[in-house]
């Protein structure tokens, strides 16, 4: 199949566009600058010079792709859905898979909430065959925006504490634990959800329906945090402390900084839970996620935060750090 992509010189990007060459797809990828369309094409696509924004010119640039199916990996959150189900009509790109997210469940007045729910009933009434596919956070190799800061975060720690002669597990590090680390998360593995989005443009079945995609099963924040550490090797001291101050304090932030790394509607999110069923994904595209143990694991392995393995002599329970 030739595959349209948006959003391919994105994170997610780079895992579906190597899934799709895997499985024996060509991709056509729209490239906004020349440093996107390297990016694509150093990922075996063939870039498309094209914007979003231009939403006059996205019809043309859609036809001239010549592609069977579009998988839409950038952002709904941007108001360019309308421009983008036109440009699919117009080059008869009947099937299309489109990355929501699972953000629009939040109780929270988020300003790009009504967007993206504008975003889904556009595509759910396009007539296009489409797919929504809602991920939940999603983690796994750097660059993830989310779990690679605090693995680095970890890994900081605990080389701080080793050259001030301190044992890994006894160096506090002050972290927000919102409502006392008991709120539900359920990360995404960033690989599982690229299989998920391949299976999706490949199966009928799938069109017309709206899934859930995340982890296997949901797990406290206490519990992530907790994996993290240990995944870096690490057994640190996790301090609560009030999520109030950090809230008025990251908005403070925001507003002296042209793009900050991380905004105030974020450490809000962390206080509601967020568990999703996976069972409709399981049923119709075969998913099958990764642990999160195994997940984190290996990306702090790519990172190079984990600690070489236990000498024998050393405490039989230290063994956090002897799995690939």
């Amino acid at each position: 199949m030739r595959l349209l992509v948006t959003g391919g010189s994105g994170f997610l990007g780079g895992f579906v566009l190597a899934e799709a060459t895997r499985r024996g797809h060509s991709c056509v990828a729209l490239a906004r600058t020349p440093a996107a369309a390297r990016t694509v094409a150093e990922r075996g696509a063939t870039p498309l010079a094209g914007d979003l924004d231009d939403g006059a010119s996205l019809a043309g640039f859609f036809a001239g792709a010549r592609c069977d199916a579009l998988v839409n990996l950038a952002s709904l959150g941007f108001g360019h859905a309308p421009a983008i189900v036109t440009a699919a009509i117009g080059a008869r790109l009947d099937r299309a898979v489109f990355i929501s997210t699972t953000a629009v469940t939040t109780a929270l007045p988020a300003p790009s909430k009504a967007v993206r729910l504008a975003a889904e009933q556009e595509i759910r009434a396009s007539g296009l065959a489409w797919t929504i596919l809602r991920p939940t956070m999603i983690y796994g190799a750097p660059g993830d925006r989310n779990l690679s800061r605090l693995l680095m975060l970890l890994g900081r720690a605990r080389r701080a504490a080793r050259a001030g002669g301190v044992l890994p597990g006894n160096l506090p590090v002050p972290l927000p634990v919102p409502g006392g680390g008991a709120t539900l998360q359920q990360p995404v593995h960033v690989a599982d959800l690229a299989g998920a989005v391949l299976t999706a443009i490949e199966r009928p079945q799938a069109a017309g329906r709206c899934y859930d995609i995340a982890g296997p099963e949901p797990l406290t924040f206490s519990a992530l945090l907790d994996a993290a550490a240990a995944a870096c090797s690490s057994r640190v001291h996790l301090v609560p402390v009030p999520l109030a101050p950090v809230i008025a304090l990251t908005r403070g932030y925001e507003r002296i900084v042209r793009r900050p790394r991380i905004r105030a509607e974020q450490w809000q999110r962390l206080a509601e839970d967020k568990a999703f069923s996976i069972a409709a994904a399981e049923r119709d595209l075969d998913y099958a996620p990764r642990s999160f143990d195994e997940g984190i694991r290996a990306e702090a392995a790519v990172l190079g935060l984990r600690a070489a393995p236990p000498r024998a002599e050393s405490s039989p329970t230290s063994t956090a750090g002897s799995h690939a």
